[in-house]
């Protein structure tokens, strides 16, 4: 028999969708052992699943820190193989109304239980909850102090000042804060060794820096760069991948705003970003920490920072970007004179 009409063992549908699943979900912790960071929260919620007596729950903080994953691994630790049956997951941001309140959210928890549970109720988990209307918040407010006995929440957001006092009042609020670096670093560094991706420790540093804390993007920048053509992942590569401004071109353009006349300035800086396809947002963000850094009198940096801040907003009210962009090196070439007055 040809070697080729051998028949290769084919994938099972579950494999394949595994296997293209976008690493944030694939790689999404299922337990709480899985979780990274956050020892305290995950500590304390350890206790209160092994007493049974989990309270409503608020769990609050940027994008990306571990809070969706640390209440769906919370609840398959309850619930175990009765998960879907146990639990209702809305996503706020598209269910934020008040007839979800009164239709989904009240009729699940006024459900009786018909089947055997060791964990004497059911969980609700709102994801997403600041982008729901006061009205639907109020009403969701009655619903929890009815429904106590049978059901728990577990409200996530974003911004905790956008959930109204009397949800806050009811729940238990944990705040997950940006990931620590240590942490990203080791988790971005264990799933490029389970993808067999060649990257060097450089560009893992670079992915867990544009990353801020946040590990959702980070996996996102090393999904995307894995699907480059670059057989070797450096720190070039990472920041081609994300258009980003790599610490080189903010050295370069920092230098050119320093050193060079308005002229001048304004070609380098704008061939730059044409050549590399930088966004001015993105260079005046790399540079308001790179001006902290430098040995700069105390009123020119105030000043600078302001001026920094003025175009960045009204780069984000759709400003030109060349009148910003001579606006920034105007600004730089104001104070750098003013420093030179100071220090004379």
């Amino acid at each position: 028999m040809d070697i080729d009409t051998v028949s290769q063992p084919k994938k099972s549908i579950e494999q394949l969708q595994i296997e293209n699943l976008p690493w944030v979900e694939k790689y999404r912790p299922k337990s709480l052992d899985d979780l990274i960071a956050h020892d305290g929260i995950i500590g304390t919620i350890q206790k209160l699943i092994d007493k049974n007596s989990l309270p409503h729950l608020l769990f609050y903080g940027p994008p990306g820190t571990g809070k969706t994953s640390t209440i769906q691994a919370t609840a398959r630790k309850l619930y175990g193989d009765q998960y879907s049956r146990m639990v209702l997951e809305l996503n706020a941001s598209d269910d934020r109304g008040i007839d979800v309140v009164r239709e989904q959210i009240k009729t699940f928890a006024s459900s009786m239980f018909f089947f055997q549970s060791s964990v004497p109720y059911k969980l609700i988990i709102l994801d997403e909850a600041d982008a729901m209307t006061n009205h639907a918040q109020t009403a969701l407010r009655r619903v929890i102090e009815k429904y106590t006995k049978t059901t728990r929440f577990c409200i996530i957001c974003n911004y905790v000042v956008k959930i109204i006092p009397a949800l806050q009042s009811r729940c238990t609020k944990f705040r997950f804060s940006p990931l620590p670096k240590a942490a990203a670093l080791k988790r971005v560094t264990d799933i490029a060794a389970q993808e067999h991706i060649d990257i060097t420790t450089d560009a893992i540093n670079s992915i867990v820096t544009l990353g801020e804390g946040d590990m959702r993007k980070c996996l996102n920048v090393l999904q995307s760069a894995s699907m480059s053509n670059h057989k070797k992942i450096d720190r070039e590569a990472i920041y081609r991948c994300t258009g980003q401004p790599s610490p080189k071109d903010i050295s370069n353009i920092l230098s050119s705003l320093l050193d060079d006349d308005y002229s001048t300035a304004f070609k380098n800086i704008s061939e730059l970003k044409k050549v590399k396809g930088l966004s001015l947002t993105d260079i005046v963000k790399e540079l308001v920490p790179a001006i902290f850094k430098m040995n700069l009198h105390n009123t020119t940096l105030m000043k600078l920072g302001s001026a920094l801040s003025d175009i960045e907003f009204n780069l984000s009210n759709g400003a030109s970007d060349k009148l910003q962009l001579g606006s920034l090196i105007g600004s730089f070439a104001i104070y750098r004179d003013e420093e030179t007055k100071i220090k004379k």
